[in-house]
């Protein structure tokens, strides 16, 4: 990681690929190859009830500005519910998870810090087009295991029963 940004760096929708997983649609706004390797920004789309398994960042801390919903987050052994306005950081190397609480789809920016979440998610996602729908679909955890071992996630179970 070199931490050189370029002079400017522009990603706009109608330019953006469209990352499925699992029926989140992500939208990278700025990866590793704008950033040099600093920061990973992308436009999330949570379906209502999508929850992740517990899992470990071991190379980044994952960040999340609420825009739309309503999430549940286990960080460590501390259960939150964040909102529209809420800003929330999950530090690498802390167990951690999330649950759409909301009716309807959560819309969040997402942060990797430093870059590598991006190219997760287009590794075991699939593309979607623009102007796809968020869909609830099961997670496949064998694949989660698989892939994120080569990018330093550790899945460590079923999302919590709290959540």
């Amino acid at each position: 990681m070199s931490g050189d940004f370029p002079a400017a760096t522009a990603n706009g929708a109608a330019s953006a690929t469209v990352i499925d997983f699992f029926g989140t649609l992500i939208t990278p706004k700025a990866t590793a190859a704008t950033t040099g390797g600093a920061i990973d920004v992308a436009e999330q789309i949570v379906p209502a009830g999508f929850a992740t398994p517990l899992h470990v960042h071991h190379r980044e801390d994952e960040c999340f500005y609420i825009l739309d919903g309503v999430i549940a987050f286990r960080l460590g052994a501390d259960t939150f519910v964040a909102q529209s306005g809420t800003f929330v950081r999950l530090p690498r190397d802390i167990p951690h998870a999330f649950r759409v609480k909301s009716a309807t789809p959560a819309r969040t920016i997402v942060l990797g810090l430093p870059s590598g979440l991006v190219a997760f998610y287009a590794t075991v996602g699939a593309p979607a087009s623009p102007g796809a729908a968020a869909v609830l679909r099961p997670v496949d955890v064998p694949r989660l295991v698989q892939v994120g071992a080569s990018y330093g996630i550790e899945v460590l179970g079923p999302p919590p029963a709290d959540l």
